[in-house]
């Protein structure tokens, strides 16, 4: 197992989508508890609703310890000298806090809707993202310096962005995989990248109703995103388990669903195979709803409140 030391993450955090829809001083609230509970960061989505930015800012400034990750800016939204100026005001305000991931790259020339809404796409995934960590870096500065630097992570799946990310970021932040991805990008990254890992999860006791809202989830994804077909069928997934209703075999390995052991046990296996941090992504029915009786019982199973009472093992790398 990875020391937590070494990241400041610690083992388990939570990502989520659910505050882009909620009020300012809902968010508030509901980040101070995450903090209290004990996960090591709060990862946030952005697609729909508040802009990464000032939803970063939101959360750091109704917190006090905990890191605050984007997962992730979406570079198509911004060019890299406002995002490169926005880390840097982050990270002086915030110092060591902020945690910038960067993806939302599309691999052609088509137009991308969100909600209909037309967002240009920037070319060739690798090329695309290589180039805008280069402007990033060129971007001129003129106020205070952070200190630490901000760190940086992309949302890689393929051999090719893994390795980008080890060698230009301080790791990746792979998004809807199964555990033998982590192996895969362990390899790939090396022993010293970091590897934040989100997995999706279903916290109800019901098969058949955990099963249907994995099943949603995963049917969403394999619509709308068509590098999220291109992973799982790199993995080894066939037009049988993504054509029309995804199947059994591919939703037990993206979703984990069940009770809190049977997570425990999900979190446990990209552990060992060589993530640093998962952090969890709780889906319910209704996905605008903050899932705080979830992430209560999840924190109890899974967040430990002193080193000397760890509930996940301390095997793995």
């Amino acid at each position: 197992m990875t020391d937590d030391a070494r990241t400041g993450l610690g083992r388990v955090g939570i990502w989520t989508f659910a505050y882009e829809g909620q009020p300012a001083g809902r968010v508030r609230e509901s980040a101070a508890e995450l903090e209290e509970l004990g996960y090591g960061a709060i990862w946030h989505g952005e697609a729909f609703g508040r802009d990464t930015v000032g939803q970063a800012w939101l959360l750091l400034s109704a917190t006090r310890r905990i890191t605050v990750a984007s997962g992730i800016a979406n570079i198509a939204f911004r060019e890299p000298i406002a995002m490169a100026n926005a880390t840097r005001t982050l990270g002086e305000a915030f110092p060591g806090r902020y945690l910038l991931g960067l993806g939302g790259h599309r691999v052609d020339d088509t137009v991308h809707l969100v909600d209909g809404y037309p967002v240009p796409a920037r070319g060739k995934a690798l090329a695309t993202m290589r180039g805008y960590l280069d402007s990033m870096d060129a971007a001129p500065a003129h106020g205070p310096a952070p200190d630490p630097a901000p760190r940086r992570v992309l949302a890689a799946l393929g051999p090719k962005m893994l390795q980008l990310a080890a060698e230009r970021t301080w790791g990746a932040h792979p998004y809807f995989v199964p555990v033998e991805h982590t192996s895969q990008a362990r390899t790939i990254m090396g022993p010293d990248a970091f590897l934040g890992v989100e997995q999706a999860v279903v916290l109800d006791t019901d098969p058949g109703r955990a099963r249907e809202v994995a099943t949603a989830h995963v049917a969403a994804y394999l619509a709308m995103a068509p590098h999220q077909r291109v992973n799982v069928q790199r993995l080894g997934f066939g037009d049988e388990d993504i054509t029309g209703r995804p199947s059994r075999r591919l939703v037990d390995a993206i979703v984990a669903y069940g009770d809190t052991e049977t997570i425990r046990r999900r979190v446990q296996g990209h552990l060992d195979a060589g993530a640093d941090h998962v952090c969890l992504q709780v889906l319910n029915a209704d996905p605008a709803a903050l899932p705080e009786r979830e992430w209560r019982e999840l924190a109890a199973a899974l967040v430990s409140p002193s080193p000397s009472r760890d509930p996940l093992g301390a095997t793995g790398r």
